[in-house]
């Protein structure tokens, strides 16, 4: 009997279909839970999907829970999921009928704690520091006078007001305000991409690159500072060609950018004091280190003028250095003159003697004629005497010589001979024309010269009864016996005080017919 009750009550059992029944147990757990925060570690996270969702699990050491997190809730949550991180999360349980899996849609999400946060920070710092990025011999100093300052930090908060007033009244200089998110999931990134533009900006270009850069924010507890904890920061900040001060919460906080970065300051003003001079103590410096140059350069020539004073005492005076050479100079001079004077007579009695004159042009051409004489005459002697000597050898030869051998020498030196004595007409015919033609060119130089073809145009010579040339007329008087001579000859004449007789004039050439007057 019992068992004829249990068949019936298996058979009177509500029949489900595989939606039905998963969708009867998804409003099942969302009725019974709604809204839950779950403790757990994160696991499997590999970051927002391409969708902008993300998916990972929660779990613990006894049971695993699978977690989603919405594309629009993840842009608003102020922590970043991490693998391994222990966190809080707080959403509502589902199912996903398609698998009938339950999951947790997460809306919100915090660190489990603290200590949590600490233990992730701690992770980070060790790896970081395995690879070096905290070394001392890694940071630069900072620029003793930067032209340019850039800043990363809000542009509406209190950070950048009291940064640009602490520049201005130290030393004011150029500031870009590159704008982020100091708080918020986006921080990490926006840091980053800030540090990262900053060192990307040309050095001449339209945007001036700054020569230090400041990394600000104020204070807050560590979940407001977490997006300086961001790894993305930390390696931007050591990749940063341009040095960067840290300046992020107050003296007791500490980020990961404060490790990586060149200078950490405590305090955003400090950043500022840090990054530039004070104008007036630079001024007060100068002004100081002017006066102290003044005075060693007045104490260094003071110095110079007293040593030159005791050396200038135990040297000569001018005039007893002057005195050896200015002696010597005069006698080069008195030297110098006689030297000239005597040059001067050498040349003008060297002129003199190369003055051409009728006679030495007469002499000249005598002593050519008969060199040229001379040389036409020996010239046939020569000649004969040339070929008494080849006959002379030719005899001498003759003997030894065969008839053929004979013939044949005899028709070369015949050759020669005639060669020879052709050569030597030419030659003496050259030698005599060269001869000729500068006697010709001596006898046509004389001719030029002399006188006669001056008194040939016309011209008289008028000597006085000492044979001397007369070549003033004021120094003839009347009665005074004249010897005057033209060109075809001479005549004597008496100087008279008479006038001179009028000229008949000369006919017009060329007209036949007499005049009427």
């Amino acid at each position: 009997m019992p068992d004829l009750m249990d068949n019936d009550s298996r058979s009177n059992a509500a029949e489900f279909t595989v939606s039905e029944i998963s969708q009867a147990l998804k409003r099942t757990v969302e009725d019974a839970f709604g809204y839950v925060r779950v403790r757990g570690e994160i696991s499997g996270y590999r970051g927002p999907h391409s969708s902008g969702h993300a998916y990972f699990a929660l779990k613990d050491d006894r049971a695993r829970i699978e977690a989603c997190i919405w594309k629009g809730t993840f842009a608003r949550l102020k922590i970043r999921p991490e693998e391994g991180m222990e966190v809080i999360a707080t959403g509502r349980l589902t199912t996903y009928p398609g698998s009938s899996k339950y999951q947790i849609v997460i809306d919100s999400i915090e660190p489990a704690g603290a200590g949590a946060l600490m233990a992730l920070l701690e992770e980070r710092k060790r790896r970081l520091a395995a690879e070096g990025l905290f070394e001392a011999s890694r940071k630069r100093p900072l620029p003793f006078m930067p032209r340019v300052i850039g800043v990363v930090t809000s542009p509406t908060g209190a950070v950048i007001r009291d940064i640009i007033h602490r520049i201005d009244d130290r030393f004011p200089l150029h500031v870009l305000v590159w704008p982020v998110r100091v708080q918020g999931e986006t921080t990490g990134a926006e840091v980053s991409a800030a540090i990262a533009g900053f060192n990307r900006l040309p050095p001449d270009g339209p945007t001036p690159r700054p020569d230090v850069l400041i990394v600000a924010r104020g204070g807050g507890s560590l979940e407001d500072l977490w997006g300086f904890n961001d790894e993305a920061v930390a390696r931007a900040a050591a990749a940063s060609a341009i040095p960067l001060i840290s300046a992020v919460g107050h003296e007791t906080d500490w980020t990961l950018i404060d490790f990586v970065a060149d200078v950490r300051a405590p305090t955003p003003t400090g950043a500022a004091e840090l990054a530039v001079p004070v104008k007036a103590e630079l001024e007060a410096r100068i002004a100081n280190f002017s006066a102290r140059l003044q005075g060693a350069i007045v104490r260094s020539s003071d110095r110079k003028r007293h040593a030159l004073r005791a050396v200038s005492r135990a040297l000569p005076s001018a005039d007893q250095l002057m005195a050896l050479p200015r002696r010597r100079f005069d006698e080069a001079a008195s030297r110098l003159g006689r030297a000239l004077t005597v040059n001067t007579e050498r040349k003008r009695a060297r002129y003199r003697g190369l003055r051409l004159s009728p006679t030495l042009l007469t002499r000249r051409a005598a002593d050519a004629r008969q060199r040229s004489n001379r040389a036409g005459a020996r010239l046939p002697n020569v000649f004969l005497a040339l070929v008494a000597m080849r006959r002379t050898r030719f005899d001498r030869d003759a003997g030894r010589i065969r008839p053929d051998t004979i013939r044949r020498r005899s028709r070369m030196l015949a050759e020669s001979v005639s060669a020879l004595g052709r050569r030597a007409d030419q030659a003496a015919e050259l030698a005599l024309e060269r001869r000729r033609s500068r006697l010709t060119q001596a006898w046509r130089l004389a001719d030029t010269l002399s006188y006669h073809s001056v008194l040939a145009r016309g011209f008289a010579v008028v000597k006085d009864a000492e044979n001397r040339i007369v070549r003033q007329a004021a120094a003839v008087s009347p009665g005074d016996v004249l010897d005057i001579e033209f060109a075809d000859g001479k005549i004597a004449a008496v100087a008279g005080g008479a006038p001179a007789k009028p000229r008949t004039p000369r006919p017009k050439p060329g007209s036949g017919q007499g005049s009427l007057f």
